[in-house]
């Protein structure tokens, strides 16, 4: 009888998380245990390769300068020497990445381009934490923001920032109430800045 109790605990407490409140609880611990922010691993091995190892545990993916495929299993990010993949993009579609994460984003020197669709976590901190991430105001030409519910005007002018932006896609943001105004502010703050708008 003492061995079937062991077994029944374990199986009660799977039935409390199948509750949506409880499985939406759950998998919010998760993500935010996934973007916990490791500084002794980027010491370890570096910005590029921690980093990597972040958004690909979220179920982003990332592409190396030099190399056109994308990686997508965690388990096969090359290896070699200390600094050898440097990131030069980030397709973070529908992944778990969230502010909490973002300092991965310090000491990526060589990122072009960055996909944000889908991502239930990205907001307006998140946007204005990408502008005012040094190393991506030198870097950053290429960003897409698709169908991020929690995006509103404020974290697209908090753009201003990423200086050598030269293409921005905004698509789908129901956040964005004062589009005009909004576009406005981005042409004046950066005039060479090809903006692409598919917004209602």
């Amino acid at each position: 009888m003492m061995l079937l109790g062991k077994f029944i605990q374990p199986v009660l407490n799977l039935k409390k998380l199948s509750t949506p409140g409880a499985c939406r609880h759950f998998w919010g611990w998760l993500n935010a245990v996934f973007n916990k922010v490791d500084y002794e691993r980027i010491q370890a091995v570096g910005p590029d390769r921690a980093a990597s190892e972040w958004l690909l545990r979220c179920g982003a993916l990332v592409r190396f300068q030099g190399y056109d495929k994308w990686q997508h299993d965690y388990n096969g990010l090359p290896t070699g020497p200390l600094g050898k993949y440097k990131i030069q993009a980030i397709d973070a579609t529908e992944s778990c990445i969230m502010y909490r994460g973002f300092d991965y984003l310090d000491g990526l020197k060589h990122v072009e381009e960055i996909k944000l669709s889908n991502c239930i976590y990205i907001q307006d901190e998140c946007l204005q934490r990408i502008s005012e991430t040094e190393s991506l105001q030198k870097s950053l030409l290429r960003l897409m923001i698709i169908s991020c519910g929690n995006v509103t005007d404020k974290g697209i002018i908090a753009l201003h920032k990423l200086t050598k932006l030269e293409y921005l896609f905004l698509s789908d943001l129901p956040g964005i109430r004062e589009k005009e105004t909004t576009v406005q502010i981005l042409k004046k703050s950066m005039p060479s800045l090809e903006l692409e708008l598919d917004l209602e």
